[in-house]
């Protein structure tokens, strides 16, 4: 299959990797953040097993930069969100939220410092660039918001730090989690994180040059044959198992932090003024209307995720949706993460979701479903 073979436009854009993944295999493409990412390589539930067994390497560029620059990008950085950056180190990386004055969720992106007023921001699917340039217009600070030209694959899995340390050697064993460094391989420059969207061992391989996309592909492929490395994506399996948000699905401007349980996340003791600090303490006080919990399904394993909010009912009234389902061929489970009014939100407690195919039980249970205290990811 040639790429032209898509049929697809320029309003679109396509990744540095673009022409490696379809090569391949890639069979499917999603947008995200307004470019294609590859969705498609086959058997999903292979895909999943490929990445918890051995390594998969995924083409995520759509997880653009917003990066910021300037004398006062630490400031401008905290306004953003309602996380505590004030003991962020360069060389970190951190989860935060983006939160509007009212509270909601923007975005949930990672969150790295290469220089002490150097930040990129590696975005979820949502126009955030356009976020951080108006809030600078009024703001009185002296900053530089722009979106360089940096691409990130990532390559996750069990044998990923074998893969790693083929490709830069022993040195780069001691990369901690959630922390990065500036490498070249090959004359290709690159920052590498500890990061992912997989809840395993991962590394995510940030490229700072897309002419050499190709090569830094086919170059990390090469160095993973011998450890069993595919091609692949994202699993959703693996990070409903994990818990993982996926934005717009599990979360949106109407999504505040407290209803998915991320108060670690808002620092509303800080002294530094944030976007949303008065909304989120006043949300924080009152106590929240609904709040995300995990459900096993019953039934017949789902034949893929869900491509439709399915609603939840309790004796008749419904009381929320689900917002991301799969089967875990792991688990043996349909697992699913969905929002409930609060007073429903007990554990162990029994309620009906209405599924194309009709309505089925389900459990309220506990999330993550899997590795509840990232263990894997962070070893």
């Amino acid at each position: 299959m040639q790429a032209d073979d898509f049929g697809f436009g320029t309003q679109i854009r396509k990744s540095p990797y673009f022409d490696a993944t379809v090569r391949w295999g890639a069979q499917g493409f999603s947008v995200y953040n307004h470019m294609y990412i590859p969705r498609d390589f086959g058997d999903p539930e292979q895909n999943f097993w490929n990445l918890v067994n051995d390594a998969i390497l995924c083409d995520v560029a759509v997880e653009r930069q917003v990066e910021i620059t300037g004398p006062d990008a630490a400031k401008f950085t905290q306004m953003l969100t309602c996380r505590d950056l004030s003991k962020m180190a360069v060389g970190q990386c951190k989860y935060i939220l983006i939160t509007n004055a009212d509270g909601g969720i923007l975005n949930d992106p990672i969150l790295l410092r290469l220089a002490e007023n150097h930040f990129w921001i590696s975005l979820a699917d949502s126009d955030i660039l356009l976020w951080a340039q108006g809030v600078a217009i009024n703001s009185g600070l002296d900053v530089t918001i722009g979106e360089p030209d940096v691409s990130p694959l990532q390559l996750q899995g069990p044998k990923s730090g074998e893969i790693m340390r083929a490709l830069f050697g022993d040195e780069i064993m001691d990369l901690r989690y959630y922390w990065l460094r500036e490498v070249e391989l090959n004359g290709i420059p690159l920052i590498v994180s500890r990061t992912g969207w997989s809840s395993e061992l991962g590394y995510e391989i940030y490229l700072r040059d897309g002419s050499k996309g190709d090569l830094l592909w086919e170059t990390i492929m090469a160095a993973g044959l011998e450890f069993g490395l595919k091609p692949g994506h994202t699993s959703s399996i693996r990070r409903i198992e994990g818990g993982m948000l996926s934005y717009h699905a599990d979360a949106d401007m109407s999504t505040n932090p407290y209803e998915l349980g991320f108060d670690r996340l808002v620092n509303l003791d800080m002294e530094a003024e944030f976007i949303g600090k008065a909304a989120l303490r006043r949300i924080k006080d009152e106590g929240v209307r609904r709040k995300q919990i995990g459900l096993i399904i019953d039934g017949d394993p789902l034949s893929g995720p869900n491509t439709t909010f399915w609603e939840i009912n309790s004796d008749g009234e419904a009381i929320g949706k689900v917002t991301s389902a799969v089967y875990s061929p792991r688990l043996e489970q349909n697992i699913a993460l969905a929002m409930v009014s609060a007073e429903h939100a007990n554990i162990g407690a029994q309620v009906e979701v209405v599924t194309k195919s009709g309505p089925i039980r389900a459990t309220i249970c506990e999330r993550p479903f899997y590795d509840p205290k990232k263990q894997i990811a962070a070893a």
